[in-house]
């Protein structure tokens, strides 16, 4: 693989030196075990016919736990066959006793079609499985109930149609042995914290008919496993991570875009965009005949990676070629996606650009070369979409492709950033109050809430969200419990989606195209907005907020667009203070008022911003939980920052932080937001504060709050080591700053960076001072409307940027 990383790099433009990092990761030889005793032979047999003859040591650990009755979750890599680790328990199960049953719980609906799929071709006596979920026909479902045992659906399915209706599922609840969660570490932030509360019901209501079902949980390779599975589903539950399965010898090398001749914003220097770097690593990997999978993170960008990789081919005199190349996203049928895998899988296709969002539910294997356009997200996500590569043992080569952004800069540069450490810890929060109190009303309804039964869903933290909901009149507290008495059922927005769907309409047809959620409205259906829905593409003609409804017409602009905002904020409790020195470190709650306010149109091949139109959209506002720090004036002065250089100061290591946050929490940088000041008027100082986009807080700032030291000292490397003179888009400078990138005083972040590091690192005084009338967490009440002005004239004085996807 060496001599193919070799030869694409003469492939790079004249004088150009893309790659920064080579690491050659050993191959890992196969541990097996025995299979257990208690295998029944008949399942032995029909593994054996689908392949399955000696299995790895982590299957088989994780499988005697779960039948012995201890939860467990089996935290290995890619390809190293998780799915034996529940089935071989499971099925144990289902062939010594036909009336139990398993519940299997997956993110998307393509992984429990391919889990369907693999369950099917075993061939078991007397297996019968089904899927249940949204596309179920309604005549299928009764069958699902009554027959299937080994159900395949979602955390929304089980949330909405299964746990309500608990009494028409109680002969299956009831027989329950075994629920299994797959990719268990993608249950972050808000999601997460809401699957949380639901398993919690789930076992509640299995309780209620007289049954304790073991979880089994697989997961991507994570820090601190079973402590997440078990904040997860609120038991103990033993990890088994030691991975037993081959894997081929990797040569993975950091690859950064040449800068070009163009200039963006405020004549900031652009580097080649990672889409159209990767579909020129992905036509050359395919003229080396290498069976090679892209993921970029857009169904548009995997179109025009493709189709950038075949005009290249054409280019080349290599026309034949063409067809082999394709590209693999969501929004494909079924038998689409069925046929490009089996196209990738016997070498009929050699290229394929995929979305991320497919990492989960992709069957492929066999691949020689993984290109990654870009940071997805999370440490974890990165090493599951490499482990694509040589899944059948064979060695293989992985290329990580930086965009032009602060953390894919600062990885490229620093490689122990991604070899040298552990993957994240997953974050969420089950006790957000926000989460607490749909999620306990649901549960009322279900069954009357007994005070036996707050433990189970948080203990203090819930008895005081209850004491809201029924001051509020939500819920009814009688001696036995807490009781839901309204006639309609209570519901809860799992996903964040902040309202009723807006729908997507073709004005001249009135075809309805799609539909986007409430809270992503503002930022990417306004008036103006590109919009890709399944390889076509629309331009937004009007938002109507009020309709909930976005008119648009099909058209082929040569640009995108990307929203810009402004945001205000206010302290409304502190629940952490330490002064050290002239710095101070907080954490707490604050409200949120966010303003889309323009949009910027970008050419597509070079990413140039071409214009900013302004936008006439209501502001929106959201109390969630923040980590900030302040310095005093004075020692900003000592520290050589003018007080003329303090907003562009703040504001530039603002943008950078919450660019570099996602290396310390499981989150992606549009999942927070941030907001800078000179002088804040809640805290009296200068103030940068970076903040969960979610309402109540999703557990990404107090991740930040926990680790500021190291954040921070990253953000510091990130900025000064960057080759720009004055800020660029891999440092400093956002997509999605309302203020323009202005003011950005580069020089000027690093100073403040080495004055607040200084003092964090020396600081002798560690003692929290909470704050006179700041609300504890158990305290945070959802259902407060009373929300703190950011105070007179604080917009003037805010020079920053929401990066979240509102």
């Amino acid at each position: 693989m060496r001599d193919l990383l070799e030869r694409l790099l003469a492939g790079a433009p004249p004088g150009a030196e893309p790659l920064t990092h080579v690491e050659e990761l050993p191959e890992r030889l196969a541990q097996t075990a025995a299979w257990p005793a208690w295998a029944p032979d008949t399942l032995l047999e029909r593994l054996a016919a689908n392949g399955i003859t000696t299995p790895w040591t982590h299957q088989i650990a994780a499988a005697e736990a779960a039948f012995g009755g201890q939860s467990v979750v089996v935290a290995t890599g890619t390809a190293s066959g998780k799915s034996l680790a529940y089935q071989l328990p499971a099925l144990t199960a289902l062939l010594e006793d036909d009336h139990a049953r398993v519940l299997y719980l997956s993110p998307t609906k393509a992984l429990a079609g391919d889990q369907l799929r693999a369950l099917t071709t075993l061939g078991i006596p007397g297996l019968r499985p089904a899927t249940y979920d949204g596309d179920t026909p309604i005549d299928e479902r009764d069958w699902v109930r009554a027959h299937a045992n080994w159900v395949l659906t979602n955390p929304d399915m089980l949330h909405r149609g299964m746990l309500p209706a608990h009494g028409r599922w109680a002969s299956y609840f009831r027989r329950l042995r075994y629920v299994v969660v797959d990719e268990c570490h993608s249950y972050r932030g808000l999601f997460g914290s809401h699957v949380a509360q639901i398993l919690r019901r789930l076992r509640r209501v299995c309780a209620s008919y007289g049954s304790a079902p073991t979880f089994v949980l697989a997961s991507a390779t994570a820090a601190a496993p079973a402590e997440s599975a078990s904040r997860l589903v609120g038991l103990p539950v033993t990890a088994v991570s030691a991975d037993g399965s081959p894997h081929g010898a990797t040569v993975f090398g950091l690859w950064e875009p040449p800068l070009t001749a163009l200039r963006g914003e405020n004549d900031a220097p652009v580097r080649r965009a990672a889409g159209a770097e990767a579909a020129r690593l992905l036509a050359d990997l395919v003229i080396e005949g290498a069976r090679t999978l892209t993921f970029i993170r857009s169904r548009r960008g995997a179109e025009l990676t493709a189709l950038g990789a075949q005009r290249l081919l054409r280019e080349a005199g290599l026309a034949e070629l063409v067809p082999r190349i394709a590209a693999y996203r969501s929004g494909y049928l079924p038998e689409e996606r069925r046929a490009l895998e089996a196209a990738l899988t016997s070498g009929e296709l050699l290229g394929v650009a995929a979305t991320n969002a497919l990492e989960l539910g992709l069957d492929v294997s066999g691949l020689d070369a993984v290109v990654l356009a870009g940071f997805p997200g999370t440490l974890a996500s990165l090493w599951q979409q490499a482990g694509r590569a040589g899944r059948s043992g064979s060695a293989s080569l992985v290329l990580f492709v930086a965009r032009d952004d602060p953390l894919d800069t600062y990885l490229v540069h620093h490689p122990e950033a991604v070899f040298g450490r552990p993957v994240e810890a997953t974050v969420f929060d089950p006790l957000n109050p926000y989460v607490l109190a749909p999620q306990l009303c649901c549960a009322a309804a279900e069954l009357p809430l007994r005070p036996a039964d707050l433990e189970m869903f948080g203990g203090p933290a819930a008895e005081a969200v209850l004491a809201e909901l029924v001051s509020h009149g939500i819920l009814r507290r009688r001696p036995g419990g807490w009781f839901w008495t309204a006639r309609e059922r209570p519901s809860a927005d799992i996903r964040g989606s902040g309202g009723p769907p807006v729908a997507i309409i073709e004005a001249a047809t009135g075809a309805l195209v799609g539909t986007v959620d409430a809270g992503a409205a503002h930022s990417t259906v306004h008036t103006g907005a590109v919009y890709l829905h399944q390889g076509r593409t629309f331009v937004v003609d009007e938002l109507d907020l009020d309709e909930s409804a976005a008119l648009v017409h099909p058209d082929e602009p040569n640009w995108t667009t990307s929203a810009r905002d402004i945001t205000d904020i206010a302290v409304v409790s502190t629940e952490s203070s330490v002064r050290h020195g002239p710095v101070s470190v907080n954490f707490g709650t604050v409200d949120v008022t966010n303003q889309v306010v323009s949009y910027a149109r970008r050419q597509i091949s070079t990413s140039e911003v071409l214009d900013e139109i302004p936008l006439d959209l209501p502001a929106r506002e959201l109390r969630t939980r923040a980590v900030w720090y302040t310095v005093t004036p004075d020692a900003l002065l000592a520290a050589g920052i003018a007080p003329a250089d303090v907003p562009g100061a703040a504001h530039a290591a603002e943008h950078a932080a919450i660019g570099l946050l996602p290396l310390f929490a499981t989150c992606d940088r549009w999942d927070i937001g941030g907001v800078s000041t000179a002088l804040h008027p809640d805290t009296g100082e200068p103030t940068v504060f970076v903040y969960d986009g979610h309402a109540g807080g999703a557990g990404f700032a107090e991740r930040g709050h926990g680790t500021i030291v190291e954040w921070l000292g990253a953000t510091r490397v990130a900025i000064a080591s960057c080759e720009c003179v004055a800020g660029c888009p891999s440092c400093v400078q956002s997509p999605k700053c309302g203020n323009g990138n202005e003011p950005l005083d580069k020089r000027g972040a690093v100073l403040l960076l080495d004055l607040v590091l200084s003092f964090l690192r020396t600081s002798s005084r560690r003692t929290d001072s909470a704050r006179p009338g700041g609300l504890s967490r158990a305290t945070r009440s959802p259902l407060r409307d009373d929300g703190v002005a950011a105070g007179p004239g604080a917009r003037d004085h805010l020079t920053g940027t929401d990066d979240r996807q509102p």
